[in-house]
């Protein structure tokens, strides 16, 4: 019992000091600031924003061990089946330290969507992320429409209007 408790407060511990990391070196993009080129490695391959432009993006960063990452996963496969045709592109960003971490969540909760890896945090960090999940909307013009962070069920609703509404701009 005192080695699960242990090691429930060291994750607990990791988990404050990862998010806290990301908010002492980055400041919050504002809408309307351009979206800052990435590439990854990713599940197949590499992902690299810039070779998205033209389609509104749903930027989401997430880590395994993120209870509320959990909850948004199904819906993430959801917007993007249902608006992926429409233009839509949802792309992961993981934050574990071990990619395996990742990997066992995935396996668990598969993503219907491009997942990259950036274990360093270089990526989290020029966005301004806080906090886990943090999602950024990406219009086709490659600026950033809005910021969510977090993830409760009641933010769908309003989320999918957003997205609709970014689809439906020129």
């Amino acid at each position: 019992m005192k080695m699960f408790k242990r090691k429930s407060v060291k994750g607990a511990m990791f988990a404050l000091l990862f998010c806290l990391s990301f908010s002492a070196k980055a400041s919050a993009l504002d809408a309307g600031s351009p979206a800052p080129d990435f590439e990854l490695p990713a599940t197949q391959g590499t992902v690299k924003l810039s070779n998205n432009s033209g389609s509104v993006i749903y930027l989401d960063f997430w880590a395994s061990w993120c209870g509320p990452c959990k909850q948004s996963f199904p819906w993430l496969n959801e917007i993007q089946q249902k608006f992926g045709t429409k233009g839509l592109k949802v792309i992961g960003v993981n934050l574990d330290a071990k990619n395996e971490d990742a990997l066992k969540f995935l396996a668990q909760i598969p993503a219907g969507f491009p997942v990259a890896f950036d274990p360093k945090g270089a990526t989290p960090g020029s966005y301004g992320v806080k906090g886990m999940p943090t999602s950024f909307l990406i219009g086709k013009d490659g600026k950033i429409i809005f910021q969510h962070l977090g993830f409760r069920e009641s933010d769908r609703e309003d989320l999918e209007k957003q997205i609709e509404k970014a689809l439906e701009s020129k």
